[in-house]
């Protein structure tokens, strides 16, 4: 079978056909060179992971036809990504990485300090479901729409943990996170960090807990795969 693996944004099941994009087609096809007859992993998220076989190949467009379901699906834990996008690449960085790293939801977040205004979704997207392709995954990261960070801590759901990643306490002695065992979140703040008032109406948050990722300040991108490391070390499925 061909090391191919390709997200299907489609139901899986035996002997189900799947049309294929014009998008696809060009890359199993033009770029791969899968012929008739040849297999690939696929998957979409919701049925595990399944063996298909192309059953017809063109230039804009083909069928493939799922033949044996490989592997069942399988959850990461219940862990978010709230973060202030920072410069193109870099924010594209952060969401392959959550991705890679088991976040179950990743949001982009507007703070007072937040350099990029807007941030299109369908595009980080793109590189969730290219992160799950290349490593083996077959759940796929949702990216939510960019949101205020205010908006978004208002519609908190109380059950879940957020843990707060505080660049002032680096150099300090800051709290050791303590497992609660239930769904959480990790929120990475700007370039420019937080403003008192944010800072202040976290520490204030029944469901926050202060955060400290070592004795140097990281950058936010670097921050986001400190903070999740240690989220999966201490609550995730990583231990």
């Amino acid at each position: 079978m061909s090391k191919v693996r390709l997200f299907l944004d489609h139901p899986l099941a035996e002997g189900q056909g799947v049309p294929l994009g014009s998008d696809q087609a060009h890359y199993l096809f033009g770029v791969m060179r899968l012929a008739v007859g040849a297999r690939l992993a696929v998957f979409n998220g919701r049925d595990g992971e399944w063996v298909a076989e192309v059953a017809e190949a063109g230039k804009r467009g083909g069928i493939l036809r799922a033949v044996a379901q490989v592997r069942d699906q399988e959850m990461p834990p219940d862990l978010w990504l709230l973060f202030a996008p920072i410069k193109k690449a870099r924010t594209d960085f952060i969401v392959e990485k959550a991705a890679e790293m088991g976040c179950r939801r990743i949001l982009p977040v507007q703070t007072e300090f937040t350099n990029s205004e807007r941030v299109r979704a369908d595009r980080l997207r793109a590189h969730a479901v290219e992160a799950a392709e290349q490593c083996g995954g077959v759940f796929v990261s949702e990216v939510a729409e960019m949101a205020r960070l205010g908006d978004v801590l208002a519609g908190w759901d109380g059950g879940r943990t957020l843990w707060f990643c505080d660049e002032t306490l680096a150099g300090g002695v800051g709290p050791v996170p303590e497992r609660t065992g239930g769904p959480g979140a990790v929120l990475i703040g700007p370039e420019g960090g937080f403003s008192d008032a944010e800072r202040a109406r976290l520490r204030g948050l029944p469901f926050a807990r202060s955060v400290r990722l070592g004795p140097r300040i990281l950058r936010a991108d670097t921050a986001a795969v400190a903070a999740l490391t240690l989220w999966q070390g201490v609550e995730g499925d990583w231990r």
